[in-house]
């Protein structure tokens, strides 16, 4: 069994079709660096990411493959599923050995594999898009704490930075315990090194604007003012709005 280890990065990905490609020696396995070798490993060869390499290897994907489908290659990336990496290798030989695109060969079992991966997290990032709600922190920063299935928080960067140009915020992924800051000019990924207090889904009131609590309590009012309780569909709710999305919700704190 040939096997590649890798760092884990797209870059590194990116690197390894290319090493793959200059040794001719395709592997049957990727691992990164830490994880045991499987058995019966007749070749190993480390990964040394170069973004010389990566990007020769992109460009080749984007002369091959239209944007939309570039993008879904990288959505799949952000699910972070289980040999999702794998599946990526598999796809991007495939394209680069055709001599036309495989975007709409349904027949392959890998690029239906990557149309529903990517829809998933497309859909994912709909989602965050949907149900992100700032709290107006002391220093006058607007945060919000989310949790998403995939890591599909720097896929909704370009809809952010659009819709919410004027202020200064942070979207943090408290599952993956990172996030990206927007300073009125870029938005950067940043760590917060104690954040455990933000599995809550809410601010600390110490650390909430004076005004924050009483805007949540009048959203939280409209909210239920608006509510037909006679017209209530708590299986069609969670259906439109997931659940692991509520507790970051003021108005789902409202009892509705």
């Amino acid at each position: 069994m040939v096997v590649f280890r890798y760092d884990k990065t797209f870059d590194g990905l990116l690197t390894t079709v290319f090493d793959a490609y200059s040794r001719r020696t395709f592997p049957e396995k990727l691992l990164a660096e830490g994880e045991p070798e499987p058995l019966f490993v007749t070749e190993m060869h480390r990964v040394i990411t170069d973004p010389d390499k990566s990007g020769r290897v992109w460009k080749v994907l984007e002369e091959k493959l239209s944007k939309d489908v570039c993008g879904m290659l990288m959505h799949v990336w952000l699910s972070e599923l289980p040999e999702s990496d794998a599946l990526l290798f598999r796809y991007m030989r495939k394209a680069i050995d055709s001599v036309r695109s495989i975007a709409t060969n349904y027949s392959d079992d890998d690029v239906l594999s990557v149309q529903k991966i990517a829809r998933k997290v497309g859909r994912e990032r709909h989602h965050l898009m949907q149900f992100v709600r700032f709290q107006k922190a002391a220093d006058g920063v607007y945060f919000a704490p989310v949790s998403p299935l995939y890591n599909a928080l720097p896929l909704t960067l370009n809809y952010f930075t659009d819709r919410f140009a004027d202020q200064k915020w942070l979207l943090y992924d408290v599952k993956r315990r990172y996030g990206f800051y927007y300073d009125l000019k870029e938005a950067t990924e940043v760590t917060l090194d104690n954040d455990g207090h933000l599995l809550g889904g809410k601010l600390d009131n110490d650390l909430m604007a004076k005004d924050e609590q009483l805007f949540q309590d009048m959203w939280r009012s409209y909210f239920k003012a608006l509510t037909i309780k006679e017209r209530l569909n708590p299986k069609l709710q969670r259906q439109h709005m997931p659940r692991r999305f509520w507790k970051f919700l003021p108005e789902k704190n409202s009892g509705i």
